[in-house]
């Protein structure tokens, strides 16, 4: 078995018994890139310097591992272009504090992912430098906006990767290309250096093979930050800590059970997976949320409206290229945005939008007051096909919608594979969410779920590409 498809922590586990060497997990990596990268149009900037990095952090954390790094992530002397021309020359002139805690910690950013253009959308078919394909199924889209990393990660092209999410960015591409997704509580991760989307709710995150390999990742990039006013100063000392504890007595409550427009074949093979919690000593039951779908248009107006500020600045004067080379995504989003934002029209669409946030805000609190963990499916179904996002102005908006109340409001949720469809190799996730900076108690769950499943590729050794 090539070294490339261990885990990460399988590779670290590796090293530190001097049974293989760096290099030789580079060379089967790199190989698998080579291989790969043209057909699936994962890496759009490979670094020429990552061996030779890697070399001086073998003694950290990450032990000097190769990772994906989303696009949209500022990484100094190294190409960042968020996915469109406009950015295509830009080389930033300093270092995100995601990717600077990332190899201060040990991890070598092997290549930059490709996304949807700035991040708008959840299918990478937005990006101005072609669609990636799923390495699952090549077919199909392996989702969005973080569809690149999760797809490197699914092809085993790295150790683990790095992505943001604004609604569902993190969680719905790796539910589709079943893989491992988290995303943190608002404010844990470090927005500084990171291309702004919506600023309210933009959240770096893990892709990974694990859950476990996910939590080693989350604990080299999270912290305060001074350089971000959004950055929270709640500690944390270990996100694995507790990954082994069984989580007999945990209250568990599904939520978004039986909406239109989702099959019941996909209701029907997540409902079978309740009873493993179940057994695992932990209480499900049905609860009562908001409708997910009122979600859909709060999100859509807040973040076109952030979207409109934070694109502003993207002009030739700074950048080289002026806007017009802007791709028509981008253009819609500012549009609307910018309408919604307007005089006269603040009041009817944004300040109402605010307050219904608020409202999902209230009801997560009075579902937490009685549950300590909430479940439902990621996506409301298996990765679509190549093309499906054309000609439909709402597609994201859609596939994300049972994310985007947990993102509006702040909140962590991690997506682990939880089926996978024998005929075409696509997967389906499932979420897990935790009230604000109890990331480690979703991780137990969903680690011990993990374990208990046949359904992770690298941990049953049954899942194949």
């Amino acid at each position: 078995m090539s070294l490339n498809t261990k885990t990460l922590t399988e590779q670290k586990s590796l090293l530190e018994e001097k049974e293989v060497t760096l290099s030789e997990i580079y060379s089967d990596t790199l190989a698998e890139i080579k291989a790969k990268n043209e057909q699936l149009n994962i890496y759009l900037t490979l670094n020429n310097l990552a061996e030779a990095q890697a070399a001086e952090r073998t003694n950290k954390a990450l032990a000097g591992l190769p990772m994906s790094v989303k696009d949209n992530f500022c990484t100094q002397g190294l190409r960042t272009t968020a996915s469109s021309t406009l950015l295509d020359t830009f080389i930033p002139q300093y270092e995100s504090t995601v990717t600077k805690n990332l190899q201060n910690n040990g991890g070598v950013i092997i290549g930059k992912t490709n996304l949807d253009a700035w991040a708008h959308g959840s299918s990478t078919e937005s990006s101005q430098y072609g669609t990636t394909l799923n390495p699952r199924n090549p077919e199909h889209l392996p989702g969005g906006s973080s569809g690149g990393a999760a797809a490197s990660v699914a092809a085993d092209m790295c150790s683990a990767g790095i992505g943001s999410e604004t609604a569902g960015s993190i969680r719905q591409p790796a539910a589709w290309c079943g893989v491992v997704g988290l995303k943190p509580s608002y404010g844990r991760c470090s927005r500084y250096g990171a291309i702004a989307m919506a600023s309210s709710t933009d959240s770096p995150g893990p892709l990974a093979k694990t859950v476990k390999d996910a939590a080693l990742v989350f604990n080299a990039i999270a912290g305060h930050d001074p350089l971000d006013a959004t950055s929270s100063p709640q500690v944390f000392t270990d996100f694995s800590r507790d990954i082994d504890k069984p989580i007999t007595g945990v209250k568990i409550g599904y939520v978004y059970h039986g909406l239109e427009g989702i099959s019941n074949d996909v209701y029907t093979a997540f409902e079978i997976q309740l009873e493993v919690f179940k057994s695992l000593g932990a209480s499900v039951e049905f609860a009562d949320a908001m409708n997910p779908q009122l979600a859909v248009g709060v999100y859509t107006i807040v973040q076109r409206g952030e979207v409109s500020s934070n694109l502003a600045r993207f002009t030739g004067v700074r950048y080289g290229y002026d806007r017009t080379y802007f791709g028509a995504e981008a253009k819609r989003r500012i549009m609307l945005g910018t309408h919604t934002l307007s005089k006269g029209y603040a009041d009817k669409y944004y300040d109402t939008a605010q307050k219904v946030r608020t409202l999902f805000r209230e009801d997560y609190t009075q579902l937490f007051a009685q549950y300590d963990i909430l479940i439902s499916l990621t996506s409301p179904g298996y990765a679509k096909k190549i093309g499906a996002s054309e000609g439909s102005a709402m597609f994201g908006e859609l596939e994300d919608m049972l994310l985007e109340p947990s993102s509006i409001t702040g909140l962590p949720g991690i997506s682990v594979p939880c089926y996978r469809d024998e005929k075409t190799n696509l997967f389906l996730g499932m979420n897990i969410v935790a009230p604000m900076w109890q990331e480690e108690k979703m991780i137990q769950v969903a680690h011990a779920y993990e374990q208990a499943t046949q359904w992770n590729t690298w941990t049953s050794k049954k899942g194949s590409l």
